[in-house]
């Protein structure tokens, strides 16, 4: 169907590996724990965009042109590793005013403004497009489930784009729920919060090492 040569297989294989924690995910959930659903959706509507960007990249050519190129894909590397360590140095310092200076009457006026300040969005965006592998696994993972004889790849990358989108959509939708759930929780218990913060930014600053010392 469209070319695909294995459906179950791909469909078992995508949602194992959406499974796996990374950056993206993370990000949602924290993003959902901390300001709710709305946030937390904009953060996922950011990983969508995205992963549709690399797909269509993937589908142009972008894994040949960084295969070609030794030197683009170490400096989209660098600025992917930067970035990611960013977010999690920014992380550690919400960790520490939460756990020193914050107090049960934090107003939402105060919420909104840090959401706006955060760009959940643009974050989000910026954390999935930043990460050249990504496109080298799209293409090592796509190609597997693309019949070679089908005249119409690109409807192929296509469908295979959709059901990835749909397994992710789905994903990350039970981990806003899951972060909103917590957050009635965080915000009783401001030392639990600033730990889990603390987590999360450790983990984005070893997303970033992992990141800076990858290799083609």
């Amino acid at each position: 169907m469209f070319g695909i040569t294995d459906l179950g297989t791909y469909i078992i294989g995508t949602t194992l590996i959406v499974l796996l924690p990374g950056p993206n995910s993370l990000y949602v959930m924290s993003i959902a724990s901390r300001f709710g659903i709305k946030a937390g959706y904009k953060g996922a509507l950011g990983v969508y965009t995205g992963d549709m960007i690399l797909i269509i990249l993937t589908a142009l050519g972008a894994a040949s042109l960084l295969h070609a190129f030794p030197w683009l894909f170490i400096l989209l590397k660098v600025v992917g590793a930067l970035y990611l360590s960013y977010l999690g140095i920014k992380l550690l310092i919400a960790a520490w005013h939460t756990w020193t200076i914050a107090h049960p009457d934090t107003g939402n006026a105060a919420v909104e403004q840090t959401i706006e300040q955060l760009h959940p969005f643009k974050t989000a965006l910026t954390i999935s497009i930043l990460n050249p592998k990504a496109i080298l696994f799209y293409l090592s993972f796509f190609v597997q489930f693309v019949d070679p004889v089908y005249p119409y790849p690109a409807l192929t990358f296509a469908a295979l784009a959709v059901v990835l989108q749909i397994i992710s959509m789905s994903y990350l939708t039970i981990l806003i729920f899951s972060g909103v759930k917590l957050a009635r929780y965080f915000s009783q218990h401001y030392k639990v919060t600033a730990l889990c913060v603390l987590a999360v930014g450790l983990l984005f600053c070893g997303f970033g090492l992992k990141l800076a010392t990858s290799t083609l």
